[in-house]
């Protein structure tokens, strides 16, 4: 390999969404190419007519976009470019690198049934190899379509892995395998090494399950004539249960980790350790501190374990590191989409919202936990609690929160220190313990039995409202609880 600008890419199929193996790997090859000024490219992978969905095309781009993966050239799609495969494939066939192939699905798995029988590798017997030029030429004439088979040289081939080191594979492991079907499209070996040559790819990152794919693919590089880049097979990213992660196998999508809350710097980050390590002591890293550490040295081998509960653990640091304003832009839709208020009265009480994502940042895992866990700042149809309500709704909690209401009502200024002043001395009067004021307050005032401070969960919501809330509560009491 050249000393030459890295240019990297992330070729994803459209059979299905983006999941984050895929993602994984669009990550690798995106810091990649921002550490070494390189250019990170998308090449669209949907020659498969049986298996590509065009209408996925675009999630699949939506999540990169979310990721903050920016692509640097123009999207390259298979599917436009199948003359240039096939211009490839007689390239080979009439420089002795590749030969027609006749034989019928019959044939050939009759070869592979007779080679179990022995105990040996299934592997083409290459008999057309051995046809005559006048057999093949006759078979041409009569209108058989036949395939394009590799010849592979008979020698041991090996390239030193970014991530595994040098590995090795013997030419008898390697069957003369079919680069163009007899329709005359090329499988997937073919296209993407001619697309990786004519995009200028000079790193090729991507799962360890595509090694023998590399072997094959270094062999037709060798037969065209035209330079190998680098291969680097990263550990696949494996279930809890140790299978592959895998669409197939109804692993979620990154759109869907998007629509329940998680933030894309916390899955760009958290997905990063999952084959790479920073080496040092900290896990939480933005994304362009991650591109300032990103070297090939620290490629881990071992397969990683995709855990959801760290992702989510990963999530809640990077909400914590996040600024007031920037989370209150992002929740202040979702809270509109509940219903629990509209994009009008956020837009005059902007800095209600920014304190109250202030309060709740340190409680929430997710960003959608915003709106379950707070709702009740900007909406008072909220139900109590069913098992806190059993609990601290008792006939002597609605005479305390009458008379606490009576006490917060008379307060000239409604802050911190007054609230606390107050419920602290009805509870010195009535001689009980405050928790027997804080729990039942906090379910009148949220229908929840935990959240914020409560003195700063009350001045956030204000007299009038605290006072009304914790009166509706003790006629609540009084009318459902007391006369039952």
């Amino acid at each position: 390999m050249t000393d030459k600008q890295v240019r990297v890419r992330i070729a994803p199929s459209p059979s299905g969404y983006l999941h984050v193996g895929t993602a994984r790997t669009a990550i690798f090859n995106y810091l990649y190419a921002r550490h070494n000024n390189g250019k990170f490219l998308i090449r669209i992978e949907d020659t498969d007519v049986s298996r590509s969905d065009s209408s996925l095309v675009e999630p699949i781009l939506d999540a990169l976009r979310w990721l903050g993966l920016e692509w640097d050239e123009e999207i390259v799609y298979q599917s436009r470019r199948l003359d240039i495969y096939k211009k490839y494939a007689q390239k080979l066939v009439e420089a002795g690198a590749a030969y027609h192939c006749f034989c019928t699905r019959e044939e050939l798995e009759a070869e592979r049934e007779k080679a179990r029988g022995e105990k040996k590798a299934p592997m083409y017997s290459r008999r057309c190899l051995r046809m005559s030029p006048e057999e093949k030429k006759k078979r041409l004439a009569a209108g058989e379509q036949p395939t394009v088979r590799l010849k592979i040289p008979e020698r041991d081939l090996s390239f030193d892995d970014m991530v595994v080191g040098r590995v090795s594979r013997s030419s008898n492991d390697i069957e003369d395998f079919i680069v163009a079907r007899s329709d005359g499209s090329a499988t997937y070996n073919l296209a993407v090494v001619v697309d990786d040559h004519e995009m200028g790819i000079s790193h090729v990152i991507r799962g360890n399950d595509h090694i023998t794919n590399s072997f094959k693919q270094i062999h037709i590089y060798e037969a065209l004539g035209w330079e190998v880049p680098r291969f680097g097979h990263t550990p696949l990213i494996l279930r809890p249960d140790k299978k592959k992660v895998s669409k197939r196998l109804g692993d979620k999508d990154v759109g869907e980790y998007q629509g329940e809350g998680l933030l894309p710097q916390a899955m760009f980050n958290y997905l990063c350790m999952l084959g790479w390590s920073p080496k040092t002591e900290r896990e939480i890293y933005s994304p362009q501190e991650l591109v300032d550490l990103f070297v090939e040295e620290n490629f881990n081998a071992s397969n990683a374990v995709f855990n959801e509960d760290k992702l989510i653990a990963f999530n809640k640091e990077h909400i914590a590191l996040m600024s007031d304003h920037d989370l209150a832009v992002m929740v202040a839709p979702l809270l509109v989409e509940a219903g629990h208020t509209t994009k009008y009265w956020l837009e005059t009480r902007w800095e209600y919202l920014r304190e109250v994502v202030g309060l709740l940042k340190s409680r929430v895992r997710r960003v959608s936990d915003f709106v379950s866990l707070g709702g009740y700042f900007f909406d008072g149809d909220f139900t109590y609690d069913e098992e806190a309500r059993i609990k601290q709704f008792t006939p002597e909690a609605g005479e305390l929160l009458g008379e606490l209401a009576d006490a917060f009502e008379q307060l000239e200024k409604f802050d911190h220190d007054n609230i606390a002043e107050a419920l602290s001395g009805l509870a010195e009067k009535r001689e009980i313990k405050k928790a027997k004021l804080i729990h039942p307050t906090r379910l009148a005032v949220s229908g929840m039995s935990v959240g914020p401070g409560l003195y700063d969960l009350l001045a956030a919501l204000g007299q009038l409202l605290v006072v009304e809330r914790m009166r509706k509560a003790a006629d609540y009491i009084k009318r459902e609880i007391t006369t039952s």
